[in-house]
This record gives structure tokens, C-alpha cells and sequence, in this order.
């Protein structure tokens, strides 16, 4: 089945459509979306890539990331992928969108403005092993810690939310 991403200019407004792969290979830039879920104690799951995905393989990052379907919302979009990798369902939230470039193995090119949404649940996940192998919930404070040590092992667009976003959903953990 071929998997179209949207393409969008700088302000999020589509110009057209593009075969997922050859988006990454022309590095067009095109929407995408990064889901973070909170347990009650403040905890985030994060999930590592199952090897054998087109990139990023075997890194962590967060609870689920993909792209919207042509003629799909962002929320319809993260709630089908959060379905689909981790077999868990939560009320999602917008919180903000960024714009990054990352150039990965394999010659491909993530050039995406991802829009980040925020759930809160303490359900456990029932993961889909074609998308992830395995999942941990673990505080900010060790994530970034950990990020510092160990930076390789952790998507490019995850460490920008951590490291760079933070401030827009630090907050809502204390309320």
C-alpha cells in the first residue's frame, strides 16, 4: 500500500501530497505528529522503534509519532497511531508545533513540521511489535538526564521536545 504524507509550506498550509519514502529522500517538508502520554505520576511513555522501520530503528522516543492520512485531522490522525502502535486510547490535546530538519541514515531526510499533542492515562500499553519493541515510563528528569549520556540512542525530533519544548507542557505535570 502506498503511504502519501501531506506536504505543507512553513505556516502548516498544504500544498500537495508525496509518496512517504520519496518525501524523506527529497526531504520535502511535510505535517507530522509527535504524541506525548502522562501517567499520574507525572511520568512519560516513551517507546523504543522496532529494527526493521525505514528509520530510526531501535531508537527511543516518544509514546507514538507518525503522520496524518490525507483528508485526516492531526487528532483523528495521533488517536488512530496511538490505537495502532500502542493499543491504548486517551483524550489528546494540542500543545504546540515546531518545524525541524534531520538528516538520518539510509540518505533520508526528516523535514517535518510536527505538531505535539499531550494525554494523560495510566492504562499499560499493549504494543504492536511491527512499531515498537519496547516501552518504559520514566520522568522528565531521567529522560534528560539520560539524553545528555546517552544522546544517540534517542530520535532526532524527541530530543528537540525534551530539550528545546519542554517549557510548553512542564507545567501541565504539576497540576
Amino acid at each position: 500500500m502506498i503511504q502519501e504524507v501531506i506536504l505543507v509550506n512553513k505556516n502548516d498550509e498544504e500544498i500537495g501530497t508525496m509518496e512517504k519514502m520519496e518525501a524523506h529522500v527529497q526531504g520535502m517538508l511535510h505535517r507530522a505528529f509527535s504524541v506525548l502520554i502522562f501517567n499520574s505520576n507525572g511520568e512519560l511513555l516513551i517507546h523504543r522503534r522496532a529494527f526493521g522501520k525505514y528509520h530510526s530503528e531501535g531508537l527511543w522516543t516518544n509514546t507514538c509519532c507518525s503522520h496524518p492520512l490525507p483528508g485526516e485531522t492531526i487528532v483523528e490522525a495521533a488517536n488512530r497511531r496511538l490505537k495502532e502502535e500502542m493499543g491504548m486510547t486517551a483524550s489528546l490535546a494540542p500543545l504546540f508545533s515546531f518545524i525541524y530538519r534531520a538528516e538520518l541514515e539510509n540518505n533520508l531526510v526528516e523535514h517535518e513540521l510536527d505538531h505535539v499533542l499531550i494525554g494523560f492515562t495510566d492504562e499499560q500499553p499493549l504494543i504492536n511489535p511491527d512499531e515498537v519493541c519496547d516501552y518504559k515510563w520514566i520522568s522528565m528528569h531521567e529522560i534528560e538526564d539520560d539524553i545528555e549520556k546517552n544522546e544517540s540512542h534517542y530520535t532526532a525530533w524527541f530530543k528537540k521536545i525534551v530539550l528545546e519544548y519542554k517549557s510548553a507542557f512542564q507545567d501541565l505535570l504539576t497540576l
